[in-house]
């Protein structure tokens, strides 16, 4: 079992065994999270209510801070996870996001022991579904507003960043929607904007001078 490595902002991230790669920033999980996800994310978003896509749902962090996003603004949000290889929920409960974010273990730890492929409704506003499959092989049956891109980075799995994959992220989403990441490689951004993506640097989170908000033009 990955044992939970503290990062400088005091919260958790986990080495993946395999790809020797940390789920999250050594510089801060929460603050690269909120900042990504969260602040370049789902206040960027005006749509209500919104729906959110999230590619690799990980330790569930992104999740929970979506959640309590919700809640707080009182904003109806349904959130859609892919993860193909989801961590156990032994592992999930090692980590500290509960204690770091001062809200339930309950509240975190339900997003791991949910069922897979059932829309559960968390709180009056957060309504979440996770599904065990890679993006490759999901096919949605509606649009999004939001598309979060949380895979490993491209030195490690590269299959996940590539033109067909942009290719059918950008269909997934409504026309004006946008696709956040923390990757900010200049080959990433020149794969969004050759499949039609309006791409905009913005400041990275702490340890990274930049990330990368890609948007679905109107025309497309």
């Amino acid at each position: 079992m990955p044992a939970p490595i503290r990062t400088h902002d005091g919260s958790h991230t986990l080495l993946h065994p395999q790809l020797l790669e940390h789920y999250h920033s050594i510089h801060g999980a929460i603050a690269e999270s909120m900042h990504v996800f969260i602040e370049y994310g789902v206040m960027e978003v005006s749509a209500i209510p919104i729906h959110i896509l999230e590619i690799g749902m990980g330790t569930a962090l992104n999740a929970l801070l979506t959640r309590i996003e919700a809640d707080k603004n009182c904003r109806q949000t349904y959130y859609t996870t892919l993860e193909p290889f989801p961590i156990s929920n032994q592992t999930a409960s090692t980590l500290n996001y509960a204690s770091q974010l001062n809200v339930s273990h309950h509240d975190f730890m339900i997003l791991h022991h949910s069922s897979w492929e059932t829309m559960h409704t968390f709180s009056p506003f957060f309504h979440f579904i996770k599904i065990k499959s890679t993006i490759q092989q999901y096919n949605a049956d509606s649009k999004f507003n939001l598309i979060y891109f949380d895979a490993f980075s491209p030195d490690k799995m590269p299959e996940m960043w590539t033109e067909d994959v942009f290719e059918k992220i950008l269909q997934m989403l409504h026309p004006g929607g946008i696709m956040v990441t923390y990757c900010a490689k200049g080959s990433v951004r020149r794969l969004l904007m050759r499949v039609g993506f309006e791409v905009i640097k913005k400041p990275g989170p702490p340890g990274k001078r930049e990330m990368t908000l890609a948007i679905k033009k109107n025309s497309n």
